[in-house]
């Protein structure tokens, strides 16, 4: 269990690193980072999110179904659908503003415009957290298989990759809603906590759950779909141009097979 929460909080804790990193551009470009290059930067999150859904977590999901010796497409499939609803109905519920638009979604709240702003990020990293923590769970239930460690190193550093360009995407645009450059840099940091805390919370119930990892396995994989096609696709492919977040999309998704498949 204590190898468990060390991976997961160094896996998650590189993503959040990662995340801080892209931030502190802040500190460096005085306007945002162009209309394109966000375009391609969202494309590419999404593009990795849908490898990573794939190669990390929804195949390892059936295998180790079955290895229990349980009906493989099951708690793949189901996982898959009660993934997608939690994140939902979390983004009917969790108050949040989205880059480029004017009105907020979720529940009606009296936040400021750059607390919603932080709370839609913050609201994709849930599941990105989450498939971190328990890609190194199952690696640290099954010893014997090098590979799964393999796939979850993969995973964290497909994630922590694709969230540099995010943590620009959201200290940007708060340094250009008035606010300082170290406090955007802070808030786009702290964006990223949040996969630190779900991927070492998920490994802390790790031994309850084994049973049912392959469904908490493809409950990740559903969430982290549905923000691709709920969000980043449709951000990355606003305006003219939606060929660069296609590009994107093709890339993220390209470098993470290479990743998981040449290291797992």
């Amino acid at each position: 269990m204590n190898q468990a929460i060390g991976w997961a909080g160094a896996g998650t804790g590189f993503t959040f690193l990662m995340t801080a990193v892209g931030a502190s551009v802040v500190f460096i470009f005085k306007k945002d980072m162009g209309k394109n290059v966000q375009r391609i930067f969202l494309g590419f999150a999404a593009g990795v999110m849908m490898a990573a859904s794939v190669w990390s977590l929804l195949l390892p999901a059936i295998e180790d179904a079955e290895k229990m010796g349980k009906t493989a497409w099951v708690p793949a499939a189901g996982g898959f659908v009660f993934g997608g609803i939690f994140l939902y109905l979390l983004d009917l519920v969790m108050p949040h503003l989205h880059l480029g638009e004017k009105s907020p979604e979720g529940m009606k709240n009296s936040f400021h415009r750059t607390t919603l702003l932080v709370l839609a990020v913050t609201l994709h990293n849930i599941p990105e957290g989450m498939a971190v923590g328990l890609a190194f769970a199952m690696a640290a239930q099954h010893p014997e298989d090098a590979s799964l460690f393999a796939v979850a190193f993969a995973l964290a550093l497909g994630i922590g990759i694709q969230n540099f360009p995010e943590g620009a995407a959201i200290s940007l645009p708060l340094r250009q809603e008035g606010m300082s450059r170290w406090r955007a840099f802070l808030l786009g940091s702290l964006s990223g906590l949040v996969e630190l805390v779900f991927g070492v919370g998920i490994t802390l119930i790790a031994t309850w759950i084994s049973p049912y990892m392959p469904w908490f396995l493809a409950f990740a994989a559903g969430a982290m779909i549905y923000v691709v096609v709920e969000e980043l696709i449709p951000e990355a492919n606003l305006g003219s141009h939606s060929n660069l977040g296609t590009a994107g999309v093709m890339a993220g998704f390209l470098i993470m097979m290479i990743l998981d498949v040449a290291l797992g």
